[in-house]
């Protein structure tokens, strides 16, 4: 079974998705801040990660690139629940190649058919 590791600050959100993933059939890591996805993955057999791109402790694209040093082949998800993104998170993230964005609040079928690309 493939594991996800789900990081968001928003306890509420982060409680649904985490419902809702493993109603997909995935094992389901969820934290609520950037440092700790770093200890799980150095931990953990991870398969994805799910990020928020705004978080307190650690930014989404800083946990981005903390990730592609650890792990360059790990599928990275970012969501957001902006359309406007004020520090370029986003526009930094795709030029070091991100290829998946989810826009909060999403249906669970568009992370489904993100998620079957890789699996």
């Amino acid at each position: 079974m493939n594991t996800i590791l789900i990081v968001d600050d928003d306890q509420d959100f982060l409680d649904l998705i985490k419902f809702e993933v493993k109603q997909l059939g995935w094992d389901v890591i969820g934290v609520d801040n950037g440092y700790e996805a770093l200890q799980i993955l150095r931990e953990e057999d991870v398969d994805v990660a799910l990020t928020d791109i705004a978080m307190p402790d650690m930014d989404g694209y800083e946990l981005y690139k903390q990730i592609r040093n650890f792990n360059d082949e790990i599928p990275i998800i970012m969501m957001t629940g902006f359309g406007y993104d004020p520090n370029h998170v986003l526009v930094k993230a795709k030029q070091s190649g991100l290829h998946d964005i989810l826009f909060k609040p999403f249906e669970i079928d568009d992370l489904e058919e993100i998620l079957e690309q890789y699996f």
